[in-house]
């Protein structure tokens, strides 16, 4: 393992978790690329103003109304987050409907945070009444402009709605996401129960970002806050996982599992010979998991191998190389020991579980939807299972409230008569979310 870190920058080192050994035939690597930063921002607090830029965009459509608390709690929850802004970051309001407005600054540009630009702020957000449709991509893209107008390095988006994207293609939507994805972060959040999950989840997953319910219009001012914390944190922007494969070696997949799955094998994108960068987005003080599959050609017993070596990257200036902040290796070895070859790594174990707990999850509620009882049971019945035996108790506490545990150890269950909305909402939308394996 080698690290590499730029002064007064967080520290970045990266640790690989496998067992390198293969069967007689065997081909498939597995391993988990452990990654972590400190030193940021987070802890010195020490981030250079400016380095951030942030985008609000705030739901304002007519179901707003409904009840008078969301959109109160929409205004509350904006001014939270501007209050929580850094002097000296770039910053914007957009109230979004079947078309998107700059609520503040306006004019196409971004305000600098100071106490006289909040209160500005704060005073635009007042104003804000709700009426009209649903285009979110209309936000996005809006956002997008803005952004562009920035030399901020990390660019970062939050984005509040309560219902479904009516007034929009989904291809649309769709193609607005493949045009912002690379080029700015968001966190997306739902209020309500009106809102359509796949839809606010697919928005976070394509721009690196978080998602999560606010059932309760209250607690918005809160998450809000944390998000605009979080976001002050970042300070290295556009990472990149760099995986670079010998010779006959392939890369099968590539997932983020920690502290939640994200698929990213179809986000590979050409960095030279037999290399290819992940986005990962930007970081703060952090640690985030990766498991990456690799397939490597046959060999003898004896034979070993480099089957990838993982590298952080992030752009270098002006066009130069790109910098390298950490790296470990994945290795390959051959052996007819059964016991040696058979042996699971925990922690390809333990995150190879989370994966298939959040997919059984999903599977699960979209089985109880269509009405499919039997399927539903089974799937959830194995949530349970994966979630007693790795430990995730926040995901168990959520399981417990679409279903009746009979045995947990066993994935024995009866499925509840009565599940309150945004229970199943919560347990759907934060399914993907994990917990780490207990090193040793």
């Amino acid at each position: 393992m080698a690290n590499f870190a730029k002064p007064s920058a967080p520290r970045f080192t990266a640790e690989v978790y496998q067992n390198e050994f293969l069967p007689v035939g065997g081909r498939d690597v597995h391993a988990i690329v452990s990654v972590t930063a400190t030193g940021g921002a987070t802890a010195t607090q020490a981030a250079l103003p400016g380095s951030a830029a942030v985008v609000i965009m705030v739901d304002c459509s007519g179901s707003m109304q409904y009840p008078p608390s969301k959109m109160e709690g929409a205004r509350q929850a904006t001014a939270a987050a501007v209050d929580t802004l850094r002097d000296g970051t770039p910053f914007a309001v957009i109230a979004g409907t079947h078309v998107a407005r700059e609520v503040y600054p306006g004019q196409g540009r971004l305000a600098v945070a100071d106490p006289a630009t909040r209160d500005r702020a704060k005073e635009a957000l007042r104003h804000l009444e709700p009426g009209g449709g649903t285009a979110i991509g209309t936000w996005l893209r809006l956002a997008d402009g803005l952004f562009r107008g920035s030399s901020a390095a990390i660019r970062h988006g939050i984005l509040l709605t309560d219902g479904r994207n009516e007034h929009e293609e989904p291809e649309r939507l769709r193609a607005t996401l493949e045009a912002c994805a690379g080029r700015f972060t968001c966190d997306a959040r739902g209020v309500g129960t009106d809102w359509e999950v796949k839809e606010v989840t697919g928005i976070a997953g394509a721009l690196l970002g978080t998602a999560d319910i606010v059932a309760d219009p209250a607690h918005l001012a809160e998450d809000f806050r944390r998000m605009m914390e979080k976001t002050m944190g970042k300070e290295v922007a556009d990472v990149a996982l760099r995986l670079w494969t010998p010779v006959g070696a392939e890369i099968q997949y590539v997932k983020q599992v920690a502290p939640s799955v994200l698929d990213l094998t179809d986000r590979r994108t050409g960095a030279g010979p037999r290399a290819g960068d992940y986005p990962t987005g930007s970081w703060g003080d952090e640690s985030r998991e990766y498991h990456v599959c690799v397939r490597v050609p046959q060999a003898a017993v004896g034979q070993e191998m480099l089957a990838a070596r993982a590298s952080l990257v992030v752009p270098g200036p002006s066009g130069a190389a790109p910098s390298v902040l950490a790296q470990g290796l994945v290795r390959a070895v051959w052996t007819d020991d059964l016991a040696a070859s058979t042996a699971l790594n925990p922690q390809v174990a333990h995150y190879t579980g989370q994966a298939e707990l959040a997919q059984a999850i999903q599977q699960g509620l979209e089985a109880r939807k269509t009405g499919d009882i039997g399927g539903a049971t089974a799937k959830l019945g194995r949530a349970v299972q994966l979630a007693s035996a790795s430990g995730n108790e926040d995901t168990a506490k959520l399981l417990a409230k679409v279903v009746d545990v009979v045995d947990a150890a066993a994935g024995t269950v009866r499925l509840k008569a009565k599940v309150a909305d945004a229970d199943e909402m919560t347990l759907e939308t934060r399914s993907t979310q994990t917990v780490r394996v207990k090193k040793t």
